[in-house]
């Protein structure tokens, strides 16, 4: 991830027909220099200062640390562990901790400052940060895993804070980490903190709604753009590329609003099913299975591009980033991409997808369900009162609408994509704080 090269190209064209001029930025072999050139041609679309622009390019804090931990061989390793705080205008910063042998400055760097966009786009009162350690997790042992979770803890005491920095799982982590993360907080500081940290076991402060909160999202999402598009639900193809926590519960999800699923498919197994699948009955196999697809019998095994390409109304790529390359994206039928995962489409393919009338609802929009129910259940642990699961959804539905609704309006002002949309959608909110803030 941290050796990618992601060219950023975002033209500025119209919604849904309309074709303009193209704003074209330069190849960048970095992603944190990716993130900032799709921020540049929002600013520049936006008329954003060159102040403010100045700050956001920045990130305001950046601390790397050395773990030293004793592995159940008696042996000592050393691991680095990272922690960006991209912004924290709007208020304490929120972003996942990934265990991974990818993880290094610039990635944590980058995905710090989309979770600044992705928290303003969500309308939450968070700034963006992220954090990792370079590790393989799938080479250690629970034990070992934990002495790593408590001592990454200790050496950032200073840094997470329930009113400062706020982590969350991410990559190769889980509500288990948040656990043990709260756990070695709690000791460091003598107190009970809940809030420290989201995304923990409910039994600890965790908050119903939160396992199939992203996949909710993108539900939302794409009942909004097809209600924009007037695409009636129940008339609707899909597929959905991806079937772990994302792509299985926006699968069910969209299964249950009437949308026929005709695609789906994880790493072991990709299918097609024209009168559409079963999805309920692909749950229980994956669950009964390993939480893989491999031997449904619900659909004829297919080429895993070949989902992308399907002969669909609806797209939901929920797996990896950069999928949806410039070869793909010609051969895309599909009216509408939700973009569950991260990243899912290159800059190139964002162009051509443009040109051919696709609406893609962003990422930083389309699964902001999992942070906003992470910021529900960081109000539940400060108040110290809990919702039904009921009252965390209808929160959940009614923030993901109105996010749609300012990208979506955004993005028709400014005569420009979704993806920009979301961006000035972001900057908008995020110039606000600088400004009302003032500098010294």
């Amino acid at each position: 991830m941290c050796s990618d090269s992601l060219r950023t190209k975002e033209p500025n064209i119209k919604l849904m027909t309309t074709k303009t001029n193209s704003t074209t930025v330069e190849n960048h072999d970095s992603m944190f220099d990716s993130v900032l050139a799709r921020l540049d041609v929002a600013a520049k679309i936006y008329g954003l200062s060159d102040d403010v622009t100045s700050i956001l390019r920045n990130p305001q804090k950046q601390v790397k640390v050395s773990i030293p931990v004793m592995m159940d061989d008696g042996k000592l390793q050393v691991f680095e562990g990272f922690r960006t705080i991209h912004s924290t205008v709007l208020g304490p910063s929120k972003g996942g901790i990934r265990y991974a042998m990818d993880v290094c400055d610039d990635e944590v760097k980058a995905l710090s400052a989309w979770m600044t966009f992705k928290c303003a786009v969500a309308n939450l009162p968070y700034g963006g940060a992220k954090g990792g350690i370079k590790c393989d997790p799938r080479k250690m042992s629970v034990g070992e895993l934990e002495r790593l979770t408590k001592a990454y803890t200790v050496a950032m005491a200073d840094v997470f804070g329930p009113q400062t920095d706020i982590p969350a799982p991410d990559m190769g982590t889980s509500g288990r980490e948040m656990a043990w993360l709260v756990d070695a907080y709690n000791k460091v500081h003598r107190g009970n903190f809940p809030g420290v940290t989201t995304g923990k076991p409910v039994g600890l402060g965790g908050s119903l709604g939160r396992d199939a909160a992203t996949g909710r999202g993108v539900m939302v999402a794409t009942l909004s753009a097809l209600d924009k598009m007037k695409l009636q639900k129940n008339e609707v193809t899909c597929a959905v590329q991806g079937f772990g926590n994302v792509g299985s519960h926006a699968a069910r999800f969209l299964f249950e609003q009437g949308l026929k699923i005709c695609a789906i498919g994880d790493h072991t197994a990709t299918l097609w099913n024209e009168k559409g699948i079963d999805i309920k009955a692909a749950l229980d196999y994956a669950k009964a299975n390993g939480n893989v697809l491999k031997g449904f019998t619900g659909g004829v095994e297919i080429k895993p591009a070949e989902l992308l390409t399907a002969n669909v109304d609806v797209l939901v790529p929920a797996a990896l980033q950069n999928v949806i390359t410039e070869e793909i994206a010609n051969n895309i039928k599909a009216k509408l991409i939700v973009e569950g995962a991260n990243g899912p489409t290159t800059a190139e393919a964002d162009h051509i997808l443009n040109e051919k009338g696709i609406i893609v609802v962003p990422d930083i929009l389309a699964n902001g369900g999992g942070v906003t129910v992470s910021y529900f259940e960081w109000v539940q642990n400060n108040q110290g009162y809990y919702w039904s699961e009921d009252e965390v959804n209808a929160k959940h539905d009614a923030s993901m609408k109105a996010a749609f609704e300012s990208v979506w309006n955004n993005g028709q002002q400014y005569k420009t994509t979704m993806r920009i949309g979301a961006y000035i959608t972001a900057l908008k909110k995020v110039e606000l704080g600088i400004k009302a803030r003032g500098n010294y």
